[in-house]
Formats: C-alpha cells, sequence, structure tokens
C-alpha cells in the first residue's frame, strides 16, 4: 500500500512527544511549499478535542499569501482531547448510537484513497500528513501509529522535543522509526535558548548523516484570540518570508531532493543489478531486460511494494497520475521462509536486542541465552520431543542438510559389524525419493538422484525410490501409484477426506500397504544383492518434495520405508533416518512436525526457513541420543568435525524464539478453526489434515482443462499443467500465470477494495505453480488471490489471453 509519485511529494510528520510543535513546524513547511507555488495537501488523519482547535484549520487559517493553493483533511474527528483510542471510545459512550471503531485497514485505506484523490487532481505539489502525539500512541484501535502507518512507509519528518528530557525522546523515537523501516529524511525542533537540545541533537544527527533544522519557537499564546491570530501571523510571517530564503525553505529544498534522488535511484536500479548482480535459479541469457527485474521498494505483511519502472528515460515510467509503487502478494513466500509475514515488528526488535546484547559471539565450549533457550525449546517441547537429546546450529537448510549427512552416516559406520572398510566408508550411499532435494551444497546434492540441479563434481550415491503421489484429480482426492509398481497393485486409490488418507496408522493394515512393502523390500534386497554399495540412510521430505516439484507423497509409502530400513531382517544395523523438515516443519503445512502424522520418529531432522519468521538464515539439526554417542568419545578425532563462522549466532537465535512464541499464539485462533472445519468430512470437527485454501477453490481449478492435478495442505496450494512440455527446465506455468503479476483493474475484484488492488508475485517450479500464504494471512487476502488464479487460469483454460 506504500505511495510514491514523481509529481506529488510526500512527507509524513512524526513527533518525538505530544506537544512539540508538530503542527507548528507543519504550517511553516506548508506555507513555504505554497509560497513556492506549489498545490499543497495537508492531511490529518485522526483528530481529538474541539473543532476550534483542531490542527487541519490551523494550518489553513495560516497558510500565508498563497493559501488558496493549500487544501486540507481530516478524516476522523472526535470531541475528547484524548488519545485517539480512548475518543473514539468515549464517542461510542456518548452517542445513543454505538461509534464503530473502523479497522487497522479501514483506517489506512481511507488515507490512501484521499492521497490518490489528491494525486489526481494536481500536477505537481506537496503533501504533508501530521500524525497524533508521539510516534507510540495509538491509532484508532490501539494500534501504536508506528506500526499502524507502517504499510504506507511515507519518508517522514521527526520534530523533536526541545524540552528538558527532549534530547533522550528525540532518539528514541528516531529508533523507533528505522526498526520499522522508515526513512527519516529530516529532524526539526525548536530552538530553546535555555536547554538547547538543538546543539546536542545537530551533532548528534550529523554524524548519521541526517539533516536537521532547528527554528524559532512560537510566541506565547495569548488570552485575546484577535491578538494571538495577529501575533501568530507575524511569527509564521517572519519564519517564512515571502521573499523565499530562510531555513524553512531551504528544509522544503531537502525534502524535495531526498524525494528526486529516491526516485533517481529506483529508476537505476534494474539497469545497475542486470550490470553487477548473478541470481540464483535464473538464467540470465532470458531475464536480461529492464522489465524483468521487479524492484521491491519495501515489504509489510504478505506484500511487496514494487517500483513500477519502465526502460528508457524516466518520463516513461508508467502514468504520471498514478503511483510508482503497486502491490505484489508475496506467494512464494519468499522462497518459504515468511512465516508470519514481512518486517514483522516483534522480530525486529528481537533481532535488534541481541544484535545491541551480543553481535555475534563464539559457540564452540560456550553458550549464550538465545541459543540455549532455542536448542531447549526444539529438542524438549517442539519436533524434538520425545526421541531428540541434542540440537546443532548451522546457518542454512542446505547446511543443516549436510550435517544430518555426516551425522547419519557415521552412526551408521560405527554400528556395523563387522566394520567397513576405509573403501566402504567412502562409498555409503542414502535411499531416498525421486524428486527430492536438500539443499545446494556438493554433500547434500549427493543424497539425491542427479537432475537440473546437479553439478559437474555431482555424484550420486545410493538409491531412490519413485513415489506414490497425493493429488486431486477432476475433484477426487487421490493416491497415484507409480508405474513401477506390480501390475495387480490398482494406480489410483481414491479418499474422502484429507484426514482419511493422511490416517496413517489406519491405514498401516490396508493391501496398498502390503503392497509397498512387499515392492520395498524386493527393491533394496535386489539392491544389496546386485551392488557393491552399502545403503546407510533414509532421508526423506516428509509429506512434501519442494523443490522437485511441489511434489505430495503418499505419507503410507514414507512410513513403510522407515519400517523397513529398521527391519534387521532387511538391514542388519537399522539405517539411520533422516527427516528433512526444511520446508515443511514448523507449521508450513499446518503442522509442527510430520514426525506425529507418520508415527515413526526420526533418528535426525532439519528444521530451517520458518525458524526465523523469514527474517535472517539460521538452521537447527536435531539429533537422538543414538546418533550424538556415534561421535562421543576421548578422542577429537571422533568429534563432529563440522561448523560455521556464525554458528547460532543470537540474532538469529533470539528471532527464532520470538517466531515460535509468536506461533504458539495462533494456534486456537479463529481462522485456524475456521480452516479445519471447512476441511472436515462432516463440516463441523476440526480436520487433522486441512488447508488455509478453501476446498471449493481447489475442487474448482482441479476441473479446468489445462491442469492435471492440484494439492493444498496448510499454507500450500499447487497446481501441475497438463501437456508434453513439462519438468523444471519447462516454463509453461510461468507463461500461463504471467498476467496475474499485475494488479487487476477489471472489476473482477471479489471482497476487497479497490484501493487494495494487488498483483501476485510468483515462482513456478516447471510446469508446477505454487502458491503460499503466512500462518496469519488474513482469509479476506487468500480470497483474493484465489479469485485472481482462478480467473487467469479459467481464461486461460478457455484460449482467452488475459490482459497483464
Amino acid at each position: 500500500m506504500s505511495h510514491l509519485y514523481r509529481h506529488l511529494r510526500i512527507h509524513q510528520v512524526f513527533g518525538a512527544n505530544t506537544d512539540v510543535g508538530k503542527t507548528i513546524v507543519t504550517t511553516a513547511l506548508v506555507r513555504a511549499s505554497a509560497l513556492k507555488n506549489n498545490t499543497v495537501f495537508y492531511l490529518k488523519p485522526i483528530s481529538t478535542g474541539p473543532l476550534h482547535d483542531a490542527d487541519d484549520k490551523h494550518i489553513k487559517r495560516f497558510a500565508g499569501p498563497k493559501h488558496s493553493l493549500v487544501e486540507t483533511q481530516c478524516l476522523f474527528r472526535y470531541d475528547d482531547p484524548v488519545s485517539p483510542h480512548l475518543a473514539v471510545k468515549m464517542a461510542s459512550g456518548a452517542s445513543e448510537n454505538a461509534v464503530t471503531v473502523p479497522s487497522d485497514r479501514t483506517f489506512l485505506n481511507s488515507v490512501a484513497q484521499y492521497i490518490r484523490s489528491c494525486a489526481r487532481k494536481c500536477q505537481s505539489g506537496h503533501m504533508y500528513i501530521e500524525t497524533a502525539g508521539g510516534v507510540h500512541s495509538p491509532t484508532l484501535t490501539g494500534t501504536t501509529q508506528l506500526d499502524s502507518y507502517r504499510p504506507l512507509l511515507f519518508p517522514t519528518i521527526l520534530v523533536g522535543d526541545s524540552k528538558l528530557g527532549g534530547i533522550s525522546s528525540t532518539i528514541s523515537s528516531y529508533e523507533s522509526l528505522l526498526l520499522r523501516g522508515y526513512t527519516v529524511d529530516a529532524v526539526i525542533l525548536f530552538r530553546d535558548r535555555y536547554y538547547r537540545n538543538y546543539e546536542y541533537l545537530s551533532s548528534y544527527f550529523a554524524t548519521r548523516g541526517l539533516h536537521v533544522l532547528s527554528v524559532d519557537p512560537p510566541p506565547p499564546r495569548l488570552d485575546n484570540h484577535a491578538q494571538n491570530a495577529e501575533n501568530t501571523e507575524a511569527y509564521y510571517a517572519k519564519l517564512v518570508p515571502a521573499g523565499l530564503d530562510g531555513d524553512i525553505f531551504e528544509a522544503v529544498r531537502h525534502l524535495d531532493d531526498c524525494h528526486t534522488r529516491r526516485i533517481e535511484e529506483l529508476d537505476s536500479m534494474p539497469r545497475r543489478t542486470l550490470d553487477t548482480v548473478w541470481w540464483p535459479f535464473v538464467q540470465h541469457g532470458i531475464v536480461n531486460s529492464e522489465a524483468d527485474v521487479t524492484v521491491i521498494d519495501s515489504a509489510w505483511g504478505d506484500f511487496f511494494s514494487i517500483y513500477e519502472h519502465a526502460s528508457g528515460s524516466p518520463s516513461k515510467t508508467v502514468s504520471t497520475q498514478k503511483s510508482l509503487l503497486s502491490q505484489q502478494f508475496d506467494s512464494s513466500a519468499s522462497w518459504w521462509t515468511q512465516t508470519l509475514g514481512h518486517s514483522t515488528p516483534s522480530l525486529a526488535l528481537a533481532a535488534a536486542s541481541a544484535a545491541g546484547r551480543y553481535g555475534h559471539v563464539i559457540f564452540p565450549e560456550a553458550t549464550h541465552l538465545p541459543a540455549l533457550k532455542l536448542a531447549e525449546r526444539l529438542v524438549n517441547e517442539g519436533p524434538g520431543k520425545g526421541w531428540a537429546s541434542r540440537a546443532f546450529f548451522s546457518d542454512n537448510g542446505s547446511t543443516g542438510t549436510e550435517v544430518a549427512l555426516k551425522m547419519a552416516l557415521r552412526a551408521f559406520s560405527v554400528e556395523t559389524v563387522p566394520a567397513l572398510t576405509p573403501a566402504e566408508r567412502q562409498n555409503l550411499g542414502v535411499i531416498g525419493l525421486k524428486g527430492s532435494y536438500h539443499g545446494d551444497t556438493i554433500g547434500a546434492m549427493d543424497a539425491t538422484k542427479e537432475s537440473i540441479y546437479s553439478c559437474e563434481w555431482h555424484r550420486p550415491k545410493g538409491f531412490w525410490f519413485d513415489p506414490p503421489t497425493v493429488s486431486i484429480k477432476r475433484g477426487k482426492l487421490a493416491v497415484s501409484v507409480s508405474n513401477l509398481m506390480p501390475t495387480s497393485v490398482p494406480s489410483t486409490h481414491h479418499f474422502n477426506s484429507l484426514d482419511a488418507l493422511y490416517d496413517v496408522e489406519g491405514r498401516l493394515s490396508s493391501s496398498l500397504a502390503e503392497a509397498y512393502r512387499l515392492f520395498v523390500r524386493q527393491t533394496l534386497q535386489a539392491f544389496n544383492l546386485n551392488n557393491e554399495q552399502k545403503l546407510a540412510a533414509l532421508m526423506l521430505e516428509p509429506i512434501v518434495m519442494g523443490a522437485g516439484g511441489m511434489i505430495f507423497v503418499d505419507p503410507l509409502f514414507q512410513r513403510v520405508l522407515v519400517d523397513l530400513v529398521r527391519d534387521v531382517s532387511l538391514f542388519p544395523t537399522p539405517l539411520p533416518v533422516i527427516y528433512d523438515e526444511v520446508f515443511t516443519g514448523l507449521y508450513r503445512l499446518g503442522l509442527e512436525s510430520a514426525i506425529p502424522l507418520l508415527g515413526a520418529n526420526p533418528d535426525i531432522s532439519v528444521y530451517a526457513k520458518m525458524l526465523t519468521g523469514g527474517t535472517l538464515p539460521l538452521a537447527v539439526t536435531l539429533a537422538s541420543d543414538r546418533v550424538f554417542q556415534a561421535f562421543n568419545g576421548e578422542s577429537k578425532a571422533d568429534a563432529l568435525l563440522h561448523g560455521h563462522s556464525y554458528t547460532a549466532h543470537p540474532i538469529g537465535c533470539q528471532v527464532a524464539n520470538e517466531t515460535l512464541k509468536l506461533i504458539d499464539g495462533l494456534l486456537q485462533k479463529e481462522p485456524w478453526k475456521a480452516a479445519q472445519i471447512k476441511w472436515s468430512a462432516d463440516g463441523k470437527s476440526r480436520s487433522m489434515m486441512w488447508s488455509f485454501w478453501q476446498p471449493s477453490f481447489a475442487q474448482a481449478v482441479s476441473h479446468l482443462d489445462i491442469v492435471e492435478e492440484v494439492m493444498t495442505l496448510g499454507t500450500v496450494f499447487t497446481v501441475k499443467f497438463s501437456g508434453d512440455n513439462t519438468g523444471y527446465a519447462s516454463h509453461c506455468a510461468r507463461e500461463l500465470l504471467r498476467s496475474i503479476k499485475g494488479v487487476a483493474d477489471d472489476g473482477s475484484r471479489s471482497s476487497i477494495s479497490a484501493s487494495d488492488s494487488f498483483g501476485v508475485h510468483f515462482r513456478t517450479l516447471g510446469n508446477a505453480a505454487y502458491f503460499m500464504t503466512s500462518l496469519n494471512t488474513p482469509r479476506e487476502i487468500t480470497e483474493e488471490v484465489e479469485n485472481r488464479i482462478w480467473l487467469t487460469l479459467n481464461a486461460q483454460s478457455k484460449g482467452i489471453v488475459p490482459s497483464s
């Protein structure tokens, strides 16, 4: 919802406290902007107190000689001179009819709509949006101003406090703004000759490259209204002289320069990026024009704020009457990391707290509270409860799985009797599934079958089964069995609910389970008989194989694999089992872990991505005591000699602890309950397996001619398209969905006001496309994304090419 216009410079005015002179400073800026022949808009979103004392009335009265160029507006006005959250309650109590408290969303939409109307009716102008009280003063719902206005993210002017204690409150306000991503373009405060806060603050902010302006304070307020008005006008006339010189005009020029530089920077970013950056997973020979570069100016909640640039001169950059920024729903959850939405304030504060206390500190033979608490939480209360004894920290999902492989292979080697030869130890293999992916590092690559991700050093070590898959085809939930299975096994098995399909314990006695057992046993027996390589571990992505194409695997097959690699008649030394839950763990699929669902504990499991709420990288590998003891001894050579410079960095651990706490608070909230009931067989109870995406939506998409199958669990919805052009190298999904990135302006919106129009930023995996929500995405947002997907794919299915 951020706004940026080439022709309309907007600044939001925050105060370090109440009664610091925000309105006086803003009046001076408005007056100066008008004297320079700009159309000027002043917005006071919320006003409390008597009308004759209202800030917007003051601005209009003292707008100066060019007052005709000034428009003022107040959106929400209340009589009592108290904090807005109290004023709206008092208004409701004083009225015979209850006064509805506008939601934060309604409030922001009102602000955004007014800004757009101003942008449409001027050729060149300035806009000042004045807040109420201090930076953390509450808005109508009680949300603090910094958080309430944050989706708009305007450049700010901070009006400092010139009185006793004002140095501290000004610096604190500045830091609060920075912690939430605001850009402070200027600090302005009164020149109090006794306290002289301006002297200290000018020096303090100069070292931070921040423009500071001090101005003379207004004269004392007089009881005689006429005389007071005359004195006030004289003050403004002196502060903002008709000759267009003085500090206020310098401040206006500085604000204009900041606005210009910001747009110039954004204009230049696509070309500079193409000239300098090497992107991951991108073919630069195909993605090579400036129009291909998505410039993300900021992010908030589930949305990117995208700069709508165009190649060539700046004048070609979108319509001058429209915002240069547009919203795009982050439907890949920024490569599956977003948990609670972008820029969650409490996560930013957690990171800042740990950075301030620790920075980074060395971890071997040491400890610190953020890491210790996180380890204890994951081992004793989280996914490791009941089986894990240790937590090993690393940098990201790939390194986490590297660690897991080292652990598993060592544990197998130590326990195997007779002892392995050096050659056998060097050639140990893993059992896995075709389509699996455990990261980009060489060891993780070697644990997967050769694929498009492979590199020159890749040497697959192991055996990979072609797994039975789960999907919704033409409205029916089914397991599709690999054609490698015996012909006596039906190729398709239908289920009437997610709970029925994912009832692994209940399905263990089924004929399909017996077929799986027979097939897996015979296959592994044949491998062991015909290959010198010893299989030493089972490595699975439970429930879903992500990067391999969002392949939902029959959990019964995975359970059978776990049971059989622990069967001593097949493997005299039971194989260590690794669950790679980097993508699926911590409620991405609606479950904290797949362990209870599969009904079989691993020996090792790996977590990353959602662990830190999408704020910064961190991974944790959990291990059982069996695995830990394989490294425990008197010789350092036997230790797990693996680590990273930033192992267990306090910032990441602190953020992870805060993330897990916030997730706990969501589990029993109404949106989760509603989604669980929607997916239940009876429509009344809470389903164990469920999705934030509507059942009717998944059903409808699965019936489209261009769609082969869909599947959804938790936050994830994936669609696989029909046709011969399949696999990761395919561009069919990307092409079919290309138009969805644009903002819908065709009247097709389902439930959200036009002020919230957004595009959908998406990623594809060949002929598969996937979409994800956060754990707290509002239902109306998910509904709108569903609507956009449906309209786009339905049009494509009918041969209608949607406009982009």
